[in-house]
């Protein structure tokens, strides 16, 4: 499995759709810093299922789309699709078939994400449980970016236990660990939940227990109740319809007087209605007049305002007038004083002139002048330089020299203690003691495992038979539940049934039912549960024997007539043969007679004499003329034809014969039911007697047994482990001490030659630099000097700038007061203008103002006053008319509401009347339907009861009747079926409980096997892992040596430390090593990985930046030769990187903000070269 494309659209700097193909397994990608090479490494890690903005350099998911450029505008979404080339079926499960996995991301701007696999959508987990494993995902080994390589040198032992884990393929194992323990959790908290119902119901069927006890008592009291209730409603009914009676007598009398009262009212309204038109003539002659008499005064109000304004605009004209004159005053004596102060700044200006000139003259022969010392004083300091560059050489060189010589003198003294510390070391190492306890380890592991082995072995044969076991259980408790569920749809659809026949066969009458009971016949069969009709014929049958069905059968029917004492109620009874079994279907019975269709135990000869059965009422139509007197025609729908009739059949869907075999059926059907669930709860208590002795076999002795084994093994390999690392430590440590003891040696001589070379340097720098003190007095007084020089010429020059400065400054205000004082005479010369055509409009106005228009409206005014005093006289003799025309309206219709209060009054009366009607109405209504809802009716009941029965005496024998049903308390009539519900609830839930007691037991063995799985692996993972980094790490630094180590004893928790030794350095923690080591160093521990698990690619981003030449070369090595077994995709700007290529892909910024690629076959245009 490898990766062949990348797709990208909108991602980052790439908007434009764009293929990267990889197709080789080296892959460079190259290009200038900021060109979008690392946002190549982030699409394959967004895609594979980061969460993390941060992580992807942004601080929403949204930052990912690209945002815009200088050209460019903003695109609305981003998409990765990584293509991988399945073809070796690496992935297995359902995806070994396909020979090419596209993986795709989309991502909108309102941040959400979108999976897709092969194109069809799924969840970020499905994508996740793809490369579980594989050694892939957003943050595996596989994808080695800038900083990883510090997060792998760096990281916690708990930390780097996780790279490990993936090479082992353990994280999947440690996702169905959690995905265990919260089923464990979950199942406890069911058991919880559960043991809170089973007892709830524990406590549930006691109180049915109790209640079943008086459910019979209370319905008894309750029948009676009813019959009582019923008789007194009859009574309330009788009182309620002689109250209605009375009422609608008053209500007739109270009507008549409402209809004279409504005819007085009519005169009354007639009269009004004259009255109103009257009023309404006068009101519109008032209207006129009144409108006359306000036109004359707004003319009134008008004039008054026009004489008004023109009063104002005379005076407001003179006041403008004199405010003219004033301001023409004022400007000429202004444009006087302005053009004195103009000439006065023209002088001062002309003198200003020439001593500007002669102080610009002088600052330039002090600039001149400051030019020429300063290059004097450069020379002079570039000469000062040199010589403090020369004697700052030599001082330089005494003090590296003298830091070399202590170095060197401190290497010397610390090699001599180390050499010293060596010699001790070797001397106390000793491996006969480990080899012999090695031995005896190794002897008792394999006999604890032998004995672990017998005991898995027979526990593995108890879980096949307890699986075996609870598989059937599991059936048989299914067939169990159906069963049930059946019988008790039987159940109760039989009860139904019963309840309906018994209705209909008029067992629940009470009269009746006591009579019965009295002559010990209330078990007594009824004539249609005798009867054994053929299919069919049943509507047939009991349309003939109408009235018949419910008929009672006795055994002597001379007893049933005996007494006087015979019920009310309509009666049947019908006398029982002497002889078993017969049949009416004798040797002269017709062939078509319907009593051919059934068999009874009763003789129905004298029921159905007569009676011819036809299959159609087509057929009884066409043979009902030939019809003997006194015979009949019946159809199978119970269609009765006589000679000159016809009888339909009313109620088509409650037929008693119908229901009498379906409850046959039924209670047949009921037996054999419940014949097999007897037998299927007993071989379920059986299955769960033989699986509790075994589970508890296996909890008591061999699961004990088999864990013990465990911890034995673990403990005995853990010792045996630690023994074996103390003696390889031990060996490594011999071999290491041997060889760091040889290359001390060696580096002790090299310090002692070096240190002698150092002290002769030393003296001759010290001789140069006494030399050089004489000569620097010299060369500081000349440069002092030099500088005061400069000093002078600078404030001289700073001197007269200023002055400069302070004369252009009076000579610009000199000219801007000027230029201002000759804008503010032209334009006072303007406001004269204006003012003067003003006044001249004024006076041309106040000459043409003679005062006629005034007079002549102050006349008009006066006659539209004498107006409105003759309109005024004329409306108050109107206004008085219309007053006593309202005053007349008033009396008639207060006489009238007098009236019509008399008649709402009235009203009102016969209302309250009709209300108190229907109330009674309502009254004797709901009497009768409450009757109707205890099966009676009024009139049927009220036949039956005294004429002088009160209603006292009923309610006194019903509340009686009361007491005793509350002295049995609270009943429940359903407590004997709820109470066997609730017992086969509690069975069920009781199974319930022990299969979760079960598969609590078996998610906490999965979870052993699984810790048990995580640390075999581990260890292995551990032990192939560190053997390929002691190999890799010598070749990559070319010497030294790196191996793993565990902080902890546990393999399932413990952490990972890196402990490396570089050629010539002591062993050591990582995180003491350079960043070119530190690079190496992760690079040798990912690549042991890749040997262990190697991942379908490996990305690379500029992993080599740290290295030096000689390092890339050998780490370029290294990947070309694992490029064998793995796809490598590396960002690099290292040339000798480049080389290994075998495909270059370059990534370039030609439009700001946008990336595109250049890709190159490095082969291809090798050969190319050579044909050229």
């Amino acid at each position: 499995m490898r990766l062949s494309k990348i797709k990208l659209s909108g991602f980052k700097s790439f908007v434009d759709p764009t293929v990267v193909s990889l197709p080789s397994n080296l892959v460079g990608i190259v290009g200038p810093n900021g060109c979008g090479k690392s946002n190549l490494i982030d699409a394959i890690r967004w895609v594979m299922g980061e969460s993390s903005a941060r992580s992807l350099r942004g601080e929403t998911m949204s930052d990912v789309i690209f945002n815009g450029a200088a050209q460019r505008k903003p695109v609305g979404q981003a998409s990765i699709e990584l293509v991988f080339d399945n073809s070796d079926g690496r992935l297995g499960g359902p995806w070994a078939r396909y020979a090419e996995l596209a993986i795709r991301r989309l991502v909108g701007r309102d941040g959400q994400s979108s999976y897709f696999l092969n194109g069809s959508r799924c969840r970020r987990r499905d994508i996740a449980d793809i490369f579980l494993g594989t050694g892939l995902g957003p943050r595996s080994y596989a994808i080695i970016e800038q900083g990883t390589i510090s997060r792998v040198v760096e990281a916690k032992p708990e930390e780097l236990r996780v790279f490990l884990e993936e090479a082992a393929g353990i994280s999947k194992y440690k996702e169905r660990r959690r995905e265990t323990e919260t089923r464990i959790r979950h199942t406890r908290e069911n058991l919880e939940r559960l043991d809170d119902v089973r007892s709830e119901l524990s406590r549930r069927l006691q109180q049915l227990q109790r209640q079943a006890r008086a459910a019979e008592q209370y319905r008894s009291y309750r029948d009676e109740e009813r019959r009582l209730r019923a008789e007194l409603l009859t009574l309330r009914w009788r009182d309620a319809q002689g109250d209605i009676l009375d009422r609608e007598r008053i209500l007739r009398q109270q009507e008549t007087a409402l209809e004279s009262l409504l005819a007085e009212q009519r005169r009354l309204e007639a009269a009004l209605e004259s009255g109103r038109i009257r009023r309404t003539e006068l009101s519109d002659h008032c209207n006129d007049t009144q409108e006359r008499y306000y036109q004359a005064g707004a003319e009134i109000s008008r004039l008054e305002q026009y004489l008004q304004h023109q009063r104002e605009l005379r005076a407001r004209r003179e006041d403008d007038w004199r405010q003219t004159l004033a301001a023409l005053t004022g400007i000429e004596a202004q444009l006087a004083q302005d053009r004195d102060q103009r000439e006065s700044w023209r002088a001062a200006r002309a003198a200003a002139e020439p001593e500007l000139a002669q102080t610009r003259t002088a600052e330039g022969d002090a600039a001149a002048a400051l030019n020429a010392a300063e290059t004097a004083l450069r020379e002079g300091q570039a000469a000062w330089e040199d010589f403090n560059r020369r004697d700052g050489e030599i001082q330089r060189q005494i003090d590296r020299e003298r830091t070399r010589l202590e170095h060197l003198e401190r290497q010397l003294t610390q090699a001599e203690r180390r050499l010293e510390r060596l010699r001790n070391e070797q001397t106390q190492l000793a491996v006969a003691d480990l080899d012999q306890e090695r031995a005896a380890l190794r002897q008792a592991e394999q006999a604890v495992t032998e004995r672990l082995q017998r005991d898995q072995a027979h526990l593995a044969g108890i879980e096949t038979e307890l699986a075996t076991i609870r598989e059937e259980g599991q059936q048989i408790e299914s067939r169990l539940r159906a069963a049930q569920e059946r019988v008790q749809t039987r159940r109760g659809r039989l009860t139904s049934l019963h309840t309906l026949q018994e209705a209909a066969l008029g067992r629940r009458q009470g009269q009746l039912r006591d009579w019965l009971r009295a002559h010990h016949w209330d078990d007594a069969p009824r004539l249609a549960e005798q009867l054994e009709v053929e299919p069919g014929w049943e509507a047939a049958v009991e349309t003939a024997l109408a009235g018949w069905l419910d008929a009672v059968c006795v055994s002597q029917l001379d007893l049933a007539v005996d007494g006087a004492d015979l019920p009310q109620d309509g009666l049947t009874l019908c006398e029982s043969p002497q002889e078993g079994l017969s049949t009416d279907t004798a040797q002269e019975t017709p062939v078509d007679a319907l009593a051919t269709k059934l068999r009874a135990r009763w003789p129905l000869a004298g029921l159905l004499d007569g009676v011819r059965i036809v299959p159609s009422i087509a057929d009884a139509l066409q043979r009902r003329a030939e019809l003997p007197t006194g015979e009949t025609l019946v159809t199978p729908d119970g269609v009765l034809c006589g000679r000159h009739w016809l009888r339909l059949r009313r109620g088509h869907d409650d037929s008693v014969l119908v229901r009498e075999r379906e409850i046959h059926q039924l209670e047949a059907t009921q037996a054999e039911e419940t014949a097999a669930l007897e037998q299927l709860t007993a071989q379920a208590e059986q299955l769960r007697v033989r699986q509790h002795a075994l589970e508890q076999g296996l909890r008591r002795e061999w699961q004990p047994a088999v864990n013990q084994g465990h911890r034995e093994q673990a403990r005995v390999q853990g010792e045996l482990k630690a023994a074996q690392a103390k003696w390889e430590q031990s060996c490594a440590r011999r071999a290491a001490l041997a060889e760091e003891q040889s290359e001390l040696d060696g580096q002790y001589e090299q310090d002692r030659a070096q240190a002698a070379s150092a002290r002769a340097q030393l003296a001759t720098a010290t001789q140069a630099a006494e030399a050089l003190r004489s000569e620097r007095a010299g060369r500081q007084a000349e440069r002092d000097r030099r500088h005061e020089v400069v000093r002078q010429c600078r404030a001289q020059l700073e001197r007269a700038r200023q002055t400069t400065a302070r004369q252009t400054a009076a000579l610009e205000t000199l000219r801007v007061r000027l230029t201002a004082v000759d804008q503010a005479l032209d334009r006072l010369a303007a406001q004269g203008e204006q003012l003067l055509a003003r006044r001249d409009q004024l006076d041309a106005e106040r000459a043409a103002d003679d005062g006629a228009a005034l007079a002549a409206a102050e006349r008009e005014l006066a006659v539209h006053l004498e107006t409105r005093l003759a309109v005024e006289a004329e409306l108050r003799a109107v206004r008085q008319d219309l007053e006593a025309q309202d005053s007349a309206l008033h009396e008639g219709e207060q006489t009238r509401v007098h009236c019509e209060r008399q008649a709402e009054a009235q009203r009102g009366q016969i209302e309250a009347l009709r209300l108190a009607l229907g109330e009674a109405r309502v009254r004797q209504q709901t009497l009768c339907e409450q009757l109707r809802e205890l099966g009676a009716e009024p009139e049927t009941l009220l036949s039956t009861l005294s004429a002088v029965a009160a209603e006292s005496e009923w309610l006194a024998r019903l509340e009686q009747v009361e007491r005793r049903i509350q002295r049995l308390g609270p009943i429940n009539l359903m407590a004997i079926e709820e109470f066997a519900q609730l017992s086969e609830r509690k069975n069920y839930l009781d199974a319930q409980n022990a299969d979760l007691l079960e598969a609590l037991t078996t998610l906490e063995n999965a979870m052993r096997k699984i810790d048990r799985e995580t640390r075999t692996r581990f260890r292995d993972t551990f032990e192939r892992v560190n053997a390929g980094l002691g190999e890799l790490f010598p070749r990559l630094f070319g010497g030294g040596q790196a191996h793993l180590e565990l902080t902890g004893e546990d393999a399932l928790d413990t952490g990972v430390a890196i402990m490396a030794k570089p050629p010539g350095k002591r062993i050591g923690s990582i995180s003491l090593l350079s960043g070119g080591e530190k690079a190496l160093t992760a690079v040798a521990l990912v690549f042991a990985i890749f040997q262990l698990n190697p991942a379908p690619f490996c990305l690379l981003d500029e992993v080599d930046a740290p290295l030096d030449e000689a390092n890339v070369g050998r780490f370029g090595a290294l990947v070309r030769d694992m490029s064998a077994q793995v796809q490598f995709i590396f960002v690099t700007h290292n040339k000798a990187t480049m080389e290994i290529a075998q495909h270059l892909t370059g990534v370039t910024m030609q439009e700001p903000g946008v990336s595109r690629l250049v890709a190159v076959d490095v082969e291809e245009a090798a050969r190319l070269a050579m044909v050229s």
